[in-house]
Order: structure tokens, then sequence, then C-alpha cells
């Protein structure tokens, strides 16, 4: 791709809405991109493969400031892989961390659906349960 693109196209090639182009822009992930004389932004191949690549991560639920850290590891030819693998660990374990979050969450209102008998009385074990102190 040796033409530049509109921030229209940069969203079709990238996956991103325009919207989210320009916050990546403003948030400091991407550069700002020139601008015609008519104030139209324009996207080199560069900048699109940055997009794409800051998709895939936001897709698997990286940060901002990781992306940026990643970003800045993608760029560097001298990087070492072990950082990288670092900053990809500690993702995982956070996740890890909140699906055991989640799965907590849901042991708990199953057994709590499954006190309730969903009939027409104003008697709700779930209500109960939730106005408990503590």
């Amino acid at each position: 791709m040796a033409t530049l693109l509109t921030i229209g196209d940069a969203a079709k090639e990238s996956g991103l809405s325009v919207k989210m182009i320009r916050h990546y822009e403003q948030s400091g992930l991407l550069r700002k991109s020139p601008r015609t004389d008519a104030g139209y932004r324009l996207y080199n191949s560069e900048q699109i493969n940055q997009l794409r690549f800051i998709r895939q991560a936001r897709n698997l639920g990286f940060s901002l400031h990781d992306i940026q850290s990643l970003l800045a590891l993608w760029q560097d030819p001298q990087r070492e892989s072990r950082v990288v693998k670092q900053l990809a660990q500690q993702h995982l374990d956070e996740i890890a961390g909140k699906i055991a979050e989640l799965q907590h969450m849901q042991q708990v209102l199953t057994a709590l659906a499954d006190s309730c008998r969903g009939d027409g009385s104003p008697h709700c074990h779930i209500l109960q349960q939730l106005a408990k102190p503590g």
C-alpha cells in the first residue's frame, strides 16, 4: 500500500472505527497523521499496521498503557523477547484472576437463583441475601 489513506479508509483497512483511530491519536498511541489542505487526515502503511496491531492487542484485553509498551517493543529491533513475554504473562495472570472472580460470582448467583422459588409470592431469598450486612 504505497498511497496515503483517509481516516475512513484507514478504519476499513485496520478494522477500527474512525472514532477509535482519533482516540488512539489523541492518547498518543498513534502519532498524529499529516493533513491535507482541506484538513483530512492521511495515513501511511506503517500507521495502518500500527492500527492493526493496536486492534489485535485491544481484542486481547491489553490496556492502553500496555499497548504503548508493546508498540515500543515491536518497533525496537534490539528488544529482548523476555520483556515481551513478561508483559504477556502479567496480562495472562490478570485474566486468570478475573476468570476466578467471575466463576465465584457465577457460583454465588447460581446458588441464589436456585434458592428463589420464582413464583408469585413476594418472598425472595435473593433479595434477603443481598440485603444482609457484610
